[in-house]
Parts: structure tokens; C-alpha cells; sequence
């Protein structure tokens, strides 16, 4: 099972997000069915090089924030249009 580390933000908006992206962060979201959604702030560069594995679309990925663990899978990815950028991330609950 992969796992990434991810910490909680407080704001949101398009001008948090750009500021997240200009210190190579990037934002996200874990939500589902009757459970509280989850703002997110996760590492560029560790994201990018686990989105290479085939496994990171298929299986369940181990999300720790603040310590507290989660299983959740990948349910959207957003991407710059012509830069190797990953823009926003969503997450589901398992």
C-alpha cells in the first residue's frame, strides 16, 4: 500500500492554491458519503513521483494527517495543460 503524508490547510480559494503552487505544494481535498471533507495540503514533488505508479490509480492509498491514518483511493487529478504540474488532487474515503 503507498502512503502519503499531508497536512491540513484552513483556507481555501484560488489564491490560497496559487500561493501552495509557488512554494511547490499542492492542494487537495478528501471527501465522501456521510463523512466530514478534509482540506489538504500535500508535497509537490513527493506526489508527482508517486502518480508515475501504476499502483497509485488502482489500489488504496494510505493518507496520514496530523498523525491520524485514512485509506482512501484517488478519484480526480487535475493538471497543468502543458507543465509537468499536478494543479489539485481529490481523494475518497474507502
Amino acid at each position: 500500500m503507498l502512503t502519503l503524508t499531508a497536512e491540513i490547510r484552513n483556507n481555501k480559494g484560488k489564491s490560497v492554491s496559487r500561493r501552495l503552487r509557488m512554494h511547490n505544494k499542492c492542494p487537495g481535498i478528501v471527501y465522501g458519503i456521510n463523512k466530514n471533507s478534509i482540506l489538504l495540503t500535500l508535497d509537490h514533488n513527493s506526489l508527482f513521483n508517486l502518480q508515475k505508479k501504476s499502483e497509485f490509480y488502482n489500489e488504496n492509498i494510505l493518507l496520514l494527517i496530523n498523525n491520524q491514518e485514512y485509506i482512501v483511493k484517488v478519484h480526480l487529478i487535475q493538471r497543468h495543460s502543458f507543465k509537468l504540474k499536478l494543479l489539485h488532487i481529490d481523494f475518497i474515503y474507502v
